[in-house]
């Protein structure tokens, strides 16, 4: 196997793995500290503290030794040169995301920082699939390591481009390189696989993972009986997906961790910790993630602490909630010897609460230092994007002919497949029947059928993968990103192909970001400068875009809270039912192209979006998409 350096990362700075351990002078000094031989550097006295170990909260003093927990020790115990008066207040861990991908939330990892290290979370667990699809290796390193005081455990990209998902894909990760990375000192876990491939280098991978005592984290995609049984056996210990309690326990008899997800698509807090009567041991392996949370959401309802403020509400005990929001992912990812509790030799990563209902820090520590204070970050943006994350956007010459869908048929209507989306990113199949015009499938807005594509933008092929999707509502306009999830290729959806055109070249101008067209203007657009996908400006300015933009789409009918993130996921090939890319339409669980106009259906359609009065079934689409077989 091929050994690659860790470089550009430099493992001697930056708030990342291993080099938080203790080195021997420290360990020695803390000794001391503890014996009463020497004073420490910090108490923080008066207070009391969160062991989230016992889940109880005691009274006690702090002791701080550089930047590393020396003590807990009873009220005045130990000396130390400066003191912290917490005095009717709670000492507590700091919150770890136990899996987020940084980049959907348009920020650089500094910006995000000073958005959710003041609200107490400092670690993160980071798949950096999309910035590895544009940038390759580069992007994995370039999401490792920040020079703000939030610590990056990277979870490594299983592959890149994606094994098995018929597309021409973006950058490419070399699986040698993947299978060394796997074992840096920052690496904790393989990223997210899919559970619908089954290959010998997937399997490769997770015996050097296990051999190397990493985790795999999971995307079961809400499978059961034998696929999950089967995604399981391959190592995989963790997942993000899991939404009722039935799943829950299911994966925790199973051995699993549930990790679970409060982002913009979806918030399984209330589903899962709403009888906290039955969580029994079943508590010690519960963690929190955003997965994939814009910064409009972290500003409007928190990051981590949104989960625990929503737990405490459930009637969660709150030094439970917060064990679940630190130990709880240290321990599933082995790092709990540095992080996830106030105890000796862990990193001094900490946050003071005025009380455990509203969960907002006065002060966030971490490395023993004070770097946020009353909801403010008090250090600034030290992340710069290299230009080669920069121009990104590789579209070639296309136009609104690329989005027709030609129908081989005399017949004034036409069957399609067709995608409705439900419960934030997961989507039923249907059949639709649809008018056609001068040989063509057209869209419908009366019954909010649109066209979906998925343009490459990084080959310059002008391939573009064309579907049919419910669910947006759109009215004379189209929605556009350069965010498509995996590869992070342009993908639009709107009401006709002019309207599909105007966007796609509404983005190629802007070098990548989110557009919305109405009547063939733009209406609204949010420049991403970084990789296509990021974006390089303060999080404040970014907030506002985001506002901007998902208000235009609201003008243009559509209902979704997050719709420019869950546009990204329309054609993620690792969510049932259809995958979209841009080489065409995927079924999900085979893994394998299919048509899009069917030729020989015998069944009836699950819609009919036709304009001749025709009885149309919308209000029994659900049941439709789950009692009719699918065409395959």
């Amino acid at each position: 196997m091929t050994t690659i350096a860790p470089d550009p990362i430099d493992t001697a700075s930056g708030f990342y793995g291993a080099p938080s351990a203790p080195t021997p002078d420290e360990i020695s000094r803390m000794k001391a500290v503890a014996r009463g031989d020497i004073p420490g550097d910090v108490a923080i006295r008066g207070g009391r503290v969160v062991t989230v170990h016992t889940c109880e909260i005691i009274p006690a003093d702090v002791v701080l030794s550089g930047r590393h927990i020396a003590a807990v020790v009873p009220h005045g115990r130990l000396d130390a040169r400066e003191t912290v008066d917490a005095t009717d207040r709670f000492v507590a861990p700091t919150f770890a995301d136990a899996h987020i991908h940084m980049d959907y939330t348009l920020l650089t990892p500094s910006e995000l920082a000073r958005v959710v290290v003041p609200r107490g979370t400092t670690h993160m667990f980071a798949d950096p699939v999309c910035l590895a699809n544009v940038l390759g290796v580069l992007g994995m390193d370039l999401a490792a390591v920040t020079a703000a005081p939030m610590r990056i455990f990277q979870q490594v990209t299983p592959d890149v481009p994606r094994r098995g998902r018929y597309q021409l894909g973006g950058a490419s990760v070399p699986h040698e390189h993947i299978l060394d990375r796997i074992t840096w000192p920052n690496s904790t876990s393989v990223g997210e696989s899919s559970p619908f491939l089954d290959d010998a280098e997937m399997c490769e991978l997770m015996s050097v993972a296990l051999t190397h005592g990493r985790r795999a984290t999971g995307h079961t995609a809400r499978l059961d009986q034998e696929p999950l049984w089967a995604y399981l056996a391959g190592g995989v210990g963790d997942d993000h997906n899991a939404a009722t309690w039935p799943e829950v326990l299911e994966r925790v008899r199973r051995g699993m961790a549930v990790t679970i997800q409060a982002g913009s698509m979806s918030d399984y807090c209330e589903e899962i910790l709403g009888d906290p009567a039955r969580l029994g041991m079943v508590a010690q392996h519960l963690c929190f993630c955003a997965d994939d949370k814009h910064i409009e959401d972290l500003y409007d309802q928190g990051h981590i602490d949104h989960h625990v403020r929503s737990a405490v509400e459930l009637g969660v005990d709150p030094a439970l909630a917060i064990r679940m929001a630190s130990l709880n992912a240290a321990m599933h990812f082995r790092v709990d010897h540095l992080i996830g509790s106030i105890a000796p030799t862990r990193l001094a990563d900490l946050q003071i609460l005025g009380d455990l209902t509203e969960f907002v820090p006065s002060e966030v520590w971490v490395d023993g230092e004070v770097v946020a204070r009353d909801g403010e970050a008090l250090f600034t943006d030290a992340d710069p994007v290299p230009d080669a994350a920069r121009g990104t956007v590789n579209l070639g010459p296309i136009d609104a002919t690329a989005f027709e869908v030609p129908a081989d048929t005399d017949e004034p209507t036409a069957l399609v497949r067709a995608m409705e989306m439900y419960d934030g990113y997961y989507k039923r199949a249907l059949v639709a029947e649809a008018d056609v015009v001068d040989g063509k499938v057209m869209t419908c807005q009366e019954h909010d059928l649109a066209k979906i594509v998925v343009v490459d933008r990084h080959q310059a092929s002008g391939a573009a993968g064309i579907g049919f999707v419910r669910g947006f509502g759109l009215r004379n306009g189209a929605l556009a990103a350069t965010t498509n999830c995996d590869n992070q290729n342009v993908v639009a959806i709107g009401t006709d192909d002019a309207q599909l055109e105007a966007a796609v070249k509404a983005l190629d101008r802007l070098g990548g970001g989110y557009v919305v067209i109405e009547n063939g203007e733009v209406a609204a657009q949010l420049p991403l400068p970084y990789a296509g996908i990021i974006s390089d400006q303060p999080w404040e300015i970014v907030l506002e875009q985001s506002r901007e933009v998902n208000a235009a789409a609201r003008a243009i009918g559509c209902p979704i809270h997050a719709p420019f993130m869950i546009l990204a996921f329309v054609g993620l090939p690792g969510v049932p039912d259809y995958g979209l890319t841009e080489l065409g339409l995927i079924d999900v669980t085979r893994q394998e192209a299919v048509g899009l106009v069917l030729e020989d259906f015998d069944g009836p359609p699950d819609c009919r979006c036709v304009q001749t009065g025709l009885h149309h079934a919308h209000g029994h689409a659900h049941e439709h998409a789950h009692e009719t077989d699918t065409p395959q």
